[in-house]
C-alpha cells in the first residue's frame, strides 16, 4: 500500500480546496494536539479528495495519523481514518447521498456507508474509515 508524507498529502488536499486544522497548530505525528497526515495511505487521501470533488462542500481535516486516537487495524495511526469538521453542508450531503447503516456507541452516533467506507457522526466531527 502506498503511503504519503505529510507534505505530499497536504499538497493533494490543498489542491482541491481541503484545509487541515490542528488545535495545536502543528503536524507532529507523535503529539495528540497536532493534525498529521504523515504515513497516511494514499487511498485515504484519494477518497477525501473524491468526496470534496463530488460534494463541493467545505472540507476541513481535523484528525489524521497523529497519536491519541483509538487503536486497531483500520485506525488513524495506520492511515485508514480521517476526521473532518462538522458543518451543515457536509452533513446534509452525507445524510442525503450515503446509506444509513445504524448507530454505534450506545446509539449515540449515526453511521453512513459510501461503498465500503464508513462515515460516523461523532457529534462534533465526522470520523471516516476508508476500506
Amino acid at each position: 500500500m502506498s503511503r504519503l508524507t505529510h507534505a505530499q498529502a497536504l499538497q493533494r488536499v490543498n489542491a482541491v480546496g481541503i484545509s487541515v486544522h490542528s488545535s495545536g497548530n502543528c503536524s507532529d505525528r507523535n503529539r495528540p494536539n497536532c493534525t498529521s497526515l504523515d504515513t497516511i495511505l494514499a487511498k485515504t487521501i484519494d477518497q477525501i479528495v473524491a468526496f470534496k470533488r463530488k460534494s463541493g462542500k467545505v472540507v476541513i481535516i481535523t484528525g489524521g495519523t497523529e497519536t491519541g486516537h483509538a487503536s486497531g487495524t483500520k485506525s488513524h495511526w495506520n492511515g485508514y481514518k480521517l476526521d473532518i469538521a462538522m458543518n451543515a453542508g457536509v452533513t446534509d450531503y452525507i445524510t442525503k447521498n450515503f446509506r444509513y447503516i445504524g448507530t454505534t456507541n450506545g446509539g449515540r452516533w449515526a453511521q453512513y456507508q459510501d461503498g465500503s467506507d464508513i462515515w460516523t457522526n461523532e457529534g462534533n466531527h465526522w470520523d471516516i474509515v476508508i476500506s
